[in-house]
């Protein structure tokens, strides 16, 4: 028979366990530049990262807008969104690759889901699912300042 102790261990594994069981993505290549999934080769999803800045909402991209960069087909859903991050692609990729922030600060790699999303201090930030999102946002600054800590470290696993 289970201690009390082991089966809370247990129930919190299990109630968490949509972070820990999520499936991986590879959007970082493992020198920490922006990758693309394995499967498609394009970023986040095909959503348009520079959508999330200037109309405030995810919006899927186009192939017939695409740009490469780090390895990885971008679209977007303008052609004024691809010029905007040719030009200047680090200031709207997302954090972590586009990997969950959440995840990451947990240190698991872990994908993402395009409406679950903040821009914080100019930077953009990507969730597994709205339940992570709402652990997410309990701790902001903690769960940055833990990600940026611990992403090279977890890129080379």
């Amino acid at each position: 028979m289970k201690s009390a102790k082991q089966l809370i261990v247990i129930f919190a594994l299990l109630f968490a366990g949509n972070v820990f069981a999520a499936s991986k993505i590879n959007t970082l290549d493992k020198e920490g530049l922006l990758s693309s999934y394995e499967e498609t080769g394009i970023a986040i999803r095909g959503y348009d990262t520079v959508a999330y800045f200037t109309l405030g909402k995810p919006v899927e991209g186009s192939a017939d807008y695409a740009v490469k960069w780090n390895d990885a087909t971008w679209h977007f859903s303008t052609q004024e969104h691809a010029d905007l991050f040719e030009n200047d692609p680090e200031a709207y990729a997302p954090q972590y690759g586009g990997y969950c922030a959440y995840g990451v600060a947990q240190e698991y790699l872990v994908k993402i889901e395009a409406d679950q999303w903040r821009i914080v201090d100019g930077k953009l930030y990507l969730n597994y699912d709205a339940g992570v999102q709402k652990k997410w946002l309990q701790d902001v600054p903690g769960f940055i300042e833990t990600a940026d800590n611990v992403i090279l470290d977890l890129l080379k696993k």
